[in-house]
């Protein structure tokens, strides 16, 4: 579905052109404005900043492949890009939920996280937070570990330092096996842009230190509509636009062929009450949505940040994963990120996480729209039947009664049913259900030599880096 003509994209595309071509965008890194100006830009109007021309950036988005290939310990392959369905991750934050408190994120509460996401089907990617008890330059490479500890998700670590991609692409390394990381992406990478206008040391530095290898880098960026950017969506989509094509003109220049995730997909909307930045306000979800379709337009993959500005797991958190999450799925963003996200991307809940996979299945669904054909029209089963109310028993209904979703988590039971399973609410089923997962003694998904070798590469990191 989409949400702009093809005319308004193109206005929008222009002038975002037009901005990069004649008020530029702050470079941080002397190396980066040397490498953009060596390849025909030219100084902006204010200090640091680098005019693009459009020729480089049509010639390096033309270069982008126009898919993506993520792959998972369990030995699958997810293959995204324009018209592929969505894909579901974690979101990172900084804190953990629990009922209406919160507390900060643990390395102990991060395998708990990871146990939950490994049961459950419609997460294909365990995103990493931030861990309080370890120090910031650690964080990265610690999380990456207890990812391929307790999961066999895709590893999708945030990155504390530059120096950290270089850690975690010597674990992912490991973990393949001595297959090459362009054929087997166990993880990848991605960092924003600091809007407005802007590429700061650190982005750029990581951009750097992960290129080379083939790994596929998410380049975002996150205006706030309203204070960072534009208030209205078009002038928030332009502003991102232009952000995210100055970061794949690094990438291309950096590292020809490298697989980019275009994802103006993170913007948000300020609050004009209360001056807190929201990410599921409705023109938030209309922003992010419409950023698959100017990712389509360039011929790269999508992806999207879904929230909600919940305080805990409740009705508000449910609805809104719901408006976000199928206005992604439907909209053809490639990657929908945010799966337990609570607060505005600021806290993760267990159980949110669980009530997530469950709007995952039936967003993509819903997503997955109706095949019509001569087998799915039923003519000839209709005719047959005629007004006999037999269908439960037929071929046909026997054929294809798997294309109806299964709830996993909703009640669909009737009363009587619901009652003597404990009259249980979707919180508390999600709940109970998390308690069932972290029941058992957590299961280490890698063998003692493979862990050994990461061991091995976190405490080196740690002393070179402490």
């Amino acid at each position: 579905m989409d949400w702009l003509t093809e005319n308004e994209v193109e206005q929008i595309n222009e002038a975002s052109l037009q901005v990069l071509a004649d008020t530029g965008v702050m470079f941080e890194s002397e190396w980066a404005r040397k490498l953009l100006v060596e390849n025909g830009c030219s100084e902006g109007q204010n200090a640091d900043s680098i005019r693009i021309p459009r020729e480089l950036v049509a010639e390096c988005v033309a270069e982008s492949p126009e898919s993506v290939r993520l792959a998972s310990l369990d030995g699958s392959v997810a293959k995204i890009g324009p018209g592929s369905a969505p894909l579901y991750w974690t979101g990172n934050a900084l804190n953990l939920a629990e009922g209406k408190t919160i507390r900060p994120i643990e390395k102990a509460d991060f395998m708990s996280l990871c146990r939950v996401a490994q049961e459950l089907d419609m997460i294909h990617a365990m995103v990493g937070p931030s861990l309080a008890d370890y120090p910031a330059y650690s964080r990265g490479f610690v999380g990456a570990r207890v990812i391929a500890q307790h999961t066999t998700k895709h590893i999708r670590p945030c990155i504390y330092t530059p120096e950290d991609t270089v850690a975690m692409r010597e674990m992912a390394e490991v973990l393949a096996g001595g297959e090459s990381l362009a054929e087997r992406p166990l993880v990848s990478f991605g960092f924003t842009a600091v809007s407005p206008l802007r590429w700061s040391a650190m982005g750029l530095d990581a951009f750097r230190y992960s290129s080379g290898y083939g790994l596929p880098m998410m380049v975002n960026s996150e205006p706030v509509a309203g204070a960072t950017g534009p208030v209205t969506p078009a002038g928030a989509l332009t502003i991102g636009n232009a952000e995210a094509l100055a970061g794949v003109v690094i990438a291309r220049l950096l590292e020809p062929g490298r697989p980019l995730i275009f994802n103006v997909g993170f913007a948000h909307t300020m609050d004009m009450k209360t001056a807190i930045t929201r990410t599921a306000s409705p023109e938030c979800t209309l922003i992010q949505a419409a950023g698959a379709q100017l990712a389509r337009f360039h011929g790269m993959p999508s992806a999207s940040w879904a929230s909600s500005e919940s305080m805990m797991t409740d009705a508000q958190a449910s609805y809104e994963s719901v408006l976000t999450g199928l206005i992604h799925a439907i909209g053809g963003v490639n990657i929908i990120w945010g799966a337990g996200n609570l607060e505005s991307t600021r806290v993760m809940s267990a159980a949110q996480l669980v009530i997530d996979d469950e709007l995952a299945r039936m967003g993509s669904r819903i997503a997955a729209g109706i095949e019509v054909n001569e087998e799915t029209i039923a003519r000839d089963v209709i005719m047959e039947m005629g007004t006999e109310a037999q269908y439960l028993g037929c071929d046909h209904t026997l054929a294809h009664f798997r294309e109806l979703v299964e709830p996993q988590l909703a009640y669909t039971g009737g009363r009587e049913r619901w009652e003597e399973a404990g009259s249980l609410s979707m919180t508390e089923a999600a709940e109970a259900k998390v308690e069932e997962i972290l029941a058992s003694d957590a299961e280490m998904l890698i063998d003692e030599d493979t862990d050994a070798e990461l061991a091995a590469i976190e405490k080196r990191w740690m002393e070179k880096l402490g």
